[in-house]
């Protein structure tokens, strides 16, 4: 649930960031990608954490949630990566301006 939980919120603070890129707060939209970066460290975390018991021989189990959870954490690293693309376009129009 570690890895849905954190890569739902780092998606929304993504998002946001977008929106306030948007409006021209460029100070609001770098705390939403660190804050979405901090996200997707805690999720990172809870994979790694996995990882590490596949890796000492623990079998984990292969479930719907787990291969769901891998997918929600992608698309929000995915959606971190453009969303900082984004905001550095704004920012590069409001320059222009």
């Amino acid at each position: 649930m570690g890895l849905i939980v954190n890569g739902g919120n780092a998606k929304s603070s993504s998002m946001e960031a977008i929106y306030a890129a948007k409006k021209g707060d460029f100070a609001g939209a770098e705390a939403k990608l660190k804050e979405a970066d901090a996200s997707l460290s805690e999720a990172h975390n809870s994979q790694t954490g996995m990882l590490t018991k596949e890796a000492g021989g623990e079998h984990v189990q292969v479930t719907l949630l787990m291969v769901h959870s891998q997918d929600h954490l992608m698309n929000a690293i995915t959606f971190r990566d453009l969303a900082g693309e984004i905001v550095d376009l704004y920012k590069r129009l409001a320059d222009k301006a």
